[in-house]
């Protein structure tokens, strides 16, 4: 460990509480130039203090994230705590060693932040359990593994028959002696595995081994342990098993491993023919299904586990028919009393003695807990489909029942885009009115229309009105009407509607009769009716008829905290609607999007995501998937338009980002933008002035 330097702020973090921890620890400052690292960070990756300090960590850790997914840097980025399981680094002798990553921020006493912290912890062993531990009966049955028990002395108790085959040790000379006596492998003396089994409780495996035969030859060996327990979950002895690696030819000879083993196996598991008919079917696969194994097997796996990917992307299917591994896959399968139980999912493909596919294995893990984790904190900062947990909406998410309650007018100010109709939707839902939720945007009609939309028409009223028609009003009877844009109305029908608001009536169009109504109003604008009311172009007494419960919305750009949250919502949204498995964006992707001012605000995001998911076809979505005008050129003709972008504001959606990028191919000519793009020259004008883009035309 490093001295201790008062000048750093980073300082205490290297003292004697961080030497004491056992996981890896260490501090980056804001370029991501390590300040501290102690001991456990020293001993994980073989380096040492002074080698890793002022270093940037990628150098040092050679990561599988550095690049695009850096769980410090995106902590830094957001504010948050990033966690990452499967992370694999490189430590100093080279060795790939697989670990797990929790990140999070270093702040000043002024709450500035000045730098991140990364805790890490050695997962090898868990990583060489899952993989190493034979996970089946078929797999036992195919292969001659050779099995042996000590005691707590190390004195073999049993001794089975492929051991005795391997060896050629009886096993009644076996019994009673010490392992490394019969046994004498290289790693006896200095590194046993069995050993470590039995003093630290987890299992352990080696690849390769060499053991002498009662005629003093050397045989390779394969070797794993594991530690015995008693019922009482106490160690009482160890278990190892050995596989002779030299020969092929006693490869499906049959082998029990004995229940200790199995029920040593956390993760479901089975196997199957290139039928796909289940050969073996061990015991955490009967826990976490709820089917016996002696149900399962001989039958197809998708008549057992009915997941969500079994017919069309099944996970085992493309492992046979592709010869790679499939990893961590999401999926949902239905148990014996048909609950859907979220797991985890890995493939792999069974081999015969020639190298010939005979089937496949699959292994999963049950992950309801961890599910269960993720919406609990989904719930956390979400209200009937409103995502945020910046404080301004989280107050209003907690008025918005007491809202709800009252009959009171409901006024929501905010800009375009930013989600009034959710929180107009979410009162309703919330009310005790039975009635139903009616919307009606009063910018996308004229007035006479207008008010025929809102009040109805009578037969006669004008020249094509042949018979009677309800407006809105009446079709919201003992429900909500929701008047969005309500600043535009002319002072005509301003009156009108003060009318229903102070008396709770209204005349239809061409009618002589009064009608009373039952409606609560919630009406919202993305102006501000206070100016509008001092100029005089909207009446003061609507104003106040209105104002009686006042919701006023930020927009996204002063709510950065959620852009994170509403693209992971996104991300799921679009993942249904389209049927694809995009799992996140780059850092690079959300520091654009953390960055850029989105003066669309939650719509313009909804639009830039859906975008995206047109280009990506991997998991991760990349800045070569954002919309061009996003992404700030730094050289080439296109800085010249940076303004432009800006002013014609193409991210409003795709349609508007795809014109805009037509234009620029073709240098604003007009006619060949419109070939391009399928459209006639009008109907390009016509939609270039629906998005307000504005570009230098080229010559026809």
């Amino acid at each position: 460990m490093c001295p201790l330097d008062p000048k750093n702020p980073f300082s205490p973090f290297r003292g004697s509480i961080l030497g004491a921890i056992t996981e890896g620890v260490f501090t980056v400052d804001r370029d991501l130039r390590i300040t501290s690292f102690n001991r456990s960070a020293e001993k994980i990756t073989g380096v040492t203090a002074a080698e890793a300090i002022g270093r940037k960590c990628h150098e040092i850790f050679q990561s599988d994230i550095c690049d695009f997914t850096c769980a410090i840097k995106i902590a830094m980025g957001t504010g948050g705590e990033v966690i990452k399981h499967g992370v694999n680094i490189r430590t100093k002798s080279g060795t790939l060693l697989p670990i797990s990553v929790t990140g999070s921020v270093l702040r000043n006493e002024q709450g500035e932040i000045i730098g991140g912290v990364e805790t890490f912890r050695d997962v090898s062993a868990l990583e060489d359990l899952r993989k190493e531990i034979f996970l089946d009966n078929f797999i036992l049955d195919s292969i001659a593994d050779g099995a042996f028990t000590v005691d707590k002395d190390f004195r073999i108790t049993s001794f089975n028959r492929a051991a005795e085959d391997i060896t050629g040790i009886n096993r009644c000379d076996a019994v009673g002696k010490k392992c490394h006596e019969v046994l004498r492998a290289n790693i006896c003396q200095t590194d046993c595995i069995l050993k470590k089994s039995i003093e630290t409780g987890l299992d352990a495996v080696v690849h390769k081994v060499y053991l002498q035969d009662i005629e003093e030859d050397f045989v390779p060996v394969s070797v794993s342990a594991s530690a015995l327990r008693n019922e009482r979950g106490e160690i009482i002895g160890g278990v190892e098993t050995f596989r002779d690696i030299s020969t092929q030819e006693s490869l499906r000879k049959e082998v029990s491993m004995g229940e200790l083993i199995l029920d040593s196996i956390a993760d479901g598991a089975f196997t199957v023919d290139k039928d796909f008919r289940i050969t073996s079917f061990n015991r955490a696969a009967e826990d976490i299904t709820g089917v016996h194994r002696s149900e399962a097997m001989g039958r197809k796996c998708y008549e057992v586990f009915r997941a969500d990917i079994c017919q069309e992307t099944c996970a085992l299917k493309k492992s046979i028919a592709t010869g790679r591994d499939v990893s961590n896959i999401k999926v949902y399968i239905h148990d014996a009393e048909d609950d859907l139980v979220p797991i985890s999912v890995n493939t792999s493909v069974l081999r015969g003695e020639n190298g010939e596919v005979i089937g496949g294995v699959e292994t999963f893990r049950d992950i309801s807990s961890m599910e269960a984790l993720r919406k609990e904190i989904s719930e956390t900062y979400s209200f009937n489909d409103i995502i945020s947990k910046n404080h301004t909406i989280k107050n209003i998410f907690a008025t918005l029942p007491d809202i709800a309650r009252s009959e009171s007018t409901v006024l929501i100010e905010g800009a375009s885009g930013s989600g009034k109709e959710l929180f107009a939707k979410a009162i309703h839902s919330l009310s005790k009115r039975k009635g139903r939720y009616i919307t009606l945007n009063c910018a996308a009609l004229p007035d006479t229309l207008l008010e025929s939309e809102l009040f109805g028409y009578e037969k006669g009223a004008f020249t094509d009105a042949k018979g009677n028609k309800p407006g809105r009003f009446a079709l919201a009877e003992k429900g909500t009407i929701f008047l969005d844009e309500i600043g535009d109305i002319s002072p005509a029908l301003q009156l009108k509607l003060l009318r229903v608001l102070q008396e709770k009536e209204y005349e239809p169009l061409g009618g002589t009769a009064t009608r009373k109504t039952d409606v609560r109003v919630i009406a919202a604008t993305n102006k501000n009716l206070k100016e509008q009311v001092d100029k005089g172009t909207f009446r003061a007494d609507l104003f106040y008829r209105l104002n009686v419960i006042k919701i006023s919305l930020p927009p996204l750009a002063e709510r950065r905290e959620d852009i994170p949250l509403l693209v992971e919502h996104f991300i799921d949204k679009f993942n249904k609607l389209k049927n694809k498995q995009i799992r996140t964006v780059s850092p690079d992707v959300l520091d654009i999007l953390m960055r850029h001012e989105f003066p669309g605000n939650v719509r313009e995001l909804e639009n830039i995501i859906e975008y995206c998911f047109v280009l990506c076809h991997g998991e991760t979505i990349e800045r070569m998937h954002l919309p061009e005008g996003l992404v700030p050129r730094i050289s080439g003709e296109g800085a010249g338009h940076e303004n432009l972008r800006i002013e014609a504001n193409p991210l409003l959606n795709a349609e508007a980002s795809t014109i805009f990028e037509a234009l620029q191919r073709f240098n604003g000519h007009r006619g060949k933008s419109a070939a391009y793009l399928g459209i006639d020259k009008a109907t390009l004008w016509r939609k270039m002035k629906k998005f307000d883009i504005s570009f230098p035309a080229g010559r026809e």
